[in-house]
């Protein structure tokens, strides 16, 4: 699912990725190793982990391509539905503070 929320708009993929690393995490360990030790992936895991915290160009791409996406869906996809414009954009607000609202990893010197 978190890698289908790369392609898919309104479908998230952080918080995907964050689940199956706690679920990895109680049910094998040799999979919870590989997604902390993923050269992609593992960093942002474990910071996110140990911390709660998110780097500042995890936050700039996924509010961008959110936001990309949120709006071309809305005035594309849902154009004429109003209800359905205004819900879109509530979500994008939503996402958005929520996102917002963990601390910004500072860089190690």
């Amino acid at each position: 699912m978190g890698i289908a929320g790369v392609f898919l708009p309104i479908l998230p993929t952080t918080p995907f990725i964050l689940l199956s690393a706690a679920m990895y995490a109680r049910s094998s360990v040799r999979m919870h190793n590989y997604l902390h030790n993923h050269k992609i992936f593992g960093e942002i895991i474990r910071d996110f982990h140990e911390d709660r915290t998110i780097p500042l160009y995890a936050k700039v791409i996924s509010l961008s391509m959110m936001w990309t996406s949120m709006l071309t869906v809305t005035f594309t996809v849902a154009s004429g539905k109003l209800w359905l414009q205004i819900l879109l954009l509530a979500i994008a607000c939503g996402v958005t503070v929520h996102i917002l609202s963990y601390k910004t990893k500072k860089k190690k010197r």
